[in-house]
């Protein structure tokens, strides 16, 4: 990709290359930078930050054009933003997005998603990182909110930065961009995933398990939450610290480890 003073822009996802999400974010910010897109080779959902470590890593290019240039990536969203930032740039991002993810990633869910992952990644390396989904898991998810919204989203955080070790988790309501009341920067919901494994038996008689479950929201009438925003047709946008300090339990902890734990 030849020099220029355009903003670069990486783009990845935690849903595999060949998904609609990433080919809609991708032509958000084309005409916003110079683009390098890397993706993991098949869907990752769910992989969290976990990076490959017992196996090579491989990348094969897919697509390339004047400002552009696209990637796949046998590895993770984490190990895609490593490996891209190593080798696939000249220089420092001004701007890494991932998504738009085919699923919600409001509440407890970005401690599990790939998407989010790929997005702190960037906020460790100081880029500007903004993770997108919809809340949509269907074949054919609606990205009309997505796309209108999200641009707006990107080019303000392209414009105006964002604080030191922070990053945006962003997600949509699947609904036409006309049916959105606006964006609501919002806390992550109080709630948890309760899975069920249903076993099941397969045709050779071997056991095996199939993840169920689902989300239990322990403050449904607060409005201060992503839950309440997407439930009643806002864009959700929750600023993400990568310092995962409990800062608010430091006194009592130390009060019991420094001051009754004796050397």
């Amino acid at each position: 990709m030849k020099e220029n003073n355009r903003p670069l822009i990486l783009v990845t996802n935690d849903d595999g290359s060949n998904v609609p999400g990433i080919r809609n974010l991708i032509e958000i910010v084309k005409p916003l930078g110079d683009v390098v897109a890397i993706a993991p080779d098949e869907g990752r959902s769910g992989m969290s930050h976990a990076i490959t470590i017992k196996y090579p890593l491989r990348i094969a290019l897919l697509r390339e054009e004047e400002n552009f240039v696209f990637y796949n990536c046998s590895g993770t969203p984490a190990d895609c933003v490593k490996l891209a930032l190593d080798r696939l740039v000249d220089r420092k991002p001004d701007l890494l997005v991932s998504g738009i993810n085919h699923g919600s990633n409001t509440s407890i869910s970005v401690v599990y998603s790939g998407t989010m992952a790929a997005a702190i990644e960037g906020g460790i390396h100081g880029i500007p990182s903004v993770g997108l989904s919809v809340v949509d898991h269907s074949s054919h998810p609606q990205f009309s909110a997505a796309v209108t919204f999200g641009e707006k989203i990107i080019r303000n955080t392209l414009s105006q930065g964002l604080p030191e070790g922070v990053c945006l988790n962003v997600n949509f309501p699947a609904k036409k961009a006309e049916e959105i009341k606006g964006v609501k920067v919002c806390r992550q919901t109080r709630g948890f995933w309760k899975e069920e494994f249903e076993h099941r038996v397969d045709p050779l008689k071997r056991d095996y398990f199939w993840l169920k479950g689902y989300f239990e929201n322990y403050e449904p009438d607060a409005e201060d939450t992503d839950q309440w925003a997407i439930k009643n047709n806002y864009v959700s946008v929750v600023p993400v610290n990568v310092d995962f300090s409990a800062m608010h339990a430091m006194e009592k902890i130390a009060a019991v480890y420094e001051k009754c734990i004796k050397v």
